[in-house]
């Protein structure tokens, strides 16, 4: 029974109320996956003893309406599966408390936390608190603070619709500062100490995928100074990441506003670790 869940992904999706589970859900649904919302962790085990009769990959969505002592015991529940040979991933949904509370406004649906004697924000709080023992343990976890659906479904394709199993995925993301960090970022690079095409007149206009800004900093040697640097330290750590069997990786580069040197990094890197790395993703978060 060792290896009874071998052929099988199983893989869990948490997160903030608000913050795009219903989506995950669905977008693994169209890749061919079982999914299952909000099942009681305490029935978690008699599902996976039935794991190879199910009919294809699992996807199972777990939020705070779980009892919070089960929730609790959930990272015993993960490794359980993992001894029993399962290939089971968690992925969690974060976003900042002003954009869920900007969400639930819009839409008007009502937290499932919140009730007569709570507010909007303190159920935020709270499923926050609820759910940290989720985030910690997460495989990937997701800033949808700066998404809509249609980027939250492309995200979860690219990461999830072509991975192997043992093949560490990075994703390498662009953003501005003034628009905040990625808040599921591993690795944060500021290269806003370069000098700035914003500047040039000619060049606002532009972003770091046009060729006029690409020449510009291509001229600049603290910009090839810095992709190198960045690119060795990649080039030195990623194995151990590798060797503790890690599946993913999120390396963020950031510039003022997420439109020229970030971007131009970015892809500078994604060219550099092509030859070596089988599994690259690349994000303009703000362009």
């Amino acid at each position: 029974m060792a290896d009874e869940g071998s052929n099988r992904r199983l893989i869990f999706i948490s997160g903030l109320s608000g913050a795009g589970k219903s989506v995950v859900l669905h977008t693994l649904e169209d890749l061919g996956f079982y999914c299952i919302d909000n099942l009681p962790i305490s029935l978690m085990d008699r599902l996976t003893e039935q794991i190879e009769s199910l009919p294809a990959h699992i996807a199972i969505g777990i939020d705070s309406r779980n009892l919070a002592g089960e929730l609790s015991g959930f990272p015993d529940v993960i490794n359980r599966l993992k001894r029993r040979g399962i290939n089971c991933e968690v992925i969690f949904l974060d976003a900042s408390n002003e954009v869920l509370t900007k969400r639930f406004s819009e839409t008007r649906r009502k937290h499932p936390l919140s009730s007569g004697q709570a507010s909007l924000d303190d159920a935020i709080k709270k499923d926050r608190g609820i759910l940290s023992s989720l985030s910690e343990i997460a495989d990937i976890r997701v800033d949808t603070s700066h998404t809509n659906v249609h980027d939250l479904r492309k995200l979860i394709f690219d990461r999830i619709d072509p991975k192997k199993p043992g093949i560490l995925s990075i994703q390498l993301v662009s953003f501005g500062y003034k628009h905040g960090t990625p808040r599921d970022a591993d690795f944060i690079f500021d290269v806003r100490c370069l000098p700035n095409p914003y500047w040039e007149k000619t060049l606002r206009q532009f972003s770091g995928k046009d060729e006029a800004v690409i020449e510009f900093l291509d001229k600049q040697p603290l910009a090839g100074h810095m992709i190198d640097h960045i690119h060795s330290f990649l080039q030195e750590w990623v194995p151990y990441f590798e060797a503790e069997q890690r599946s993913y990786l999120t390396i963020a580069v950031g510039c003022t506003g997420g439109r020229h040197r970030s971007v131009y990094i970015i892809d500078r890197l994604a060219e550099k670790l092509g030859p070596t790395q089988r599994n690259i993703l690349v994000r303009h978060r703000d362009l």
